[in-house]
């Protein structure tokens, strides 16, 4: 489970440092400062919970079973938010309107939350 949990952060980590000089370089002079912040962004959250990963796979203080939960919470809660947040930081170099889908956003929102809220539920409820 561990080592599942680290490959899966150290993909999210390079996905993520390879957006951002994506972002920085590529679309600097395709889409507006404002738009490109929201792209920032999402490449910001995607580095944090690759990050959380990383302690997550890291720890002895988490049961495997809530590693799973909160593995699946974040990697959804990353495709939802950061996802949506780079389609619609580039809405307007596609011809498909992603403010059509942009409810996603802050489902994937909710979902890195309950990551956050099952690692802290599951550390008060263990014992000392």
């Amino acid at each position: 489970m561990n080592r599942k949990i680290i490959a899966i952060a150290a993909v999210l980590g390079a996905v993520a440092i390879v957006l951002g000089a994506f972002g920085a370089h590529g679309l600097k002079n395709l889409i507006s400062v404002e738009s490109l912040s929201v792209f920032e962004t999402g490449v910001k959250y995607q580095m944090y919970h690759a990050l959380f990963l990383l302690f997550l796979g890291s720890t002895s203080l988490v049961s495997d079973k809530v590693k799973n939960i909160i593995l699946k919470l974040v990697v959804a809660g990353v495709v939802f938010f950061s996802g949506s947040v780079y389609f619609l930081a580039c809405n307007v170099l596609f011809s498909f309107d992603f403010k059509k889908i942009g409810i996603i956003t802050p489902i994937g929102g909710l979902l890195l939350i309950a990551a956050w809220v099952t690692l802290f539920l599951h550390l008060i409820k263990q014992k000392r």
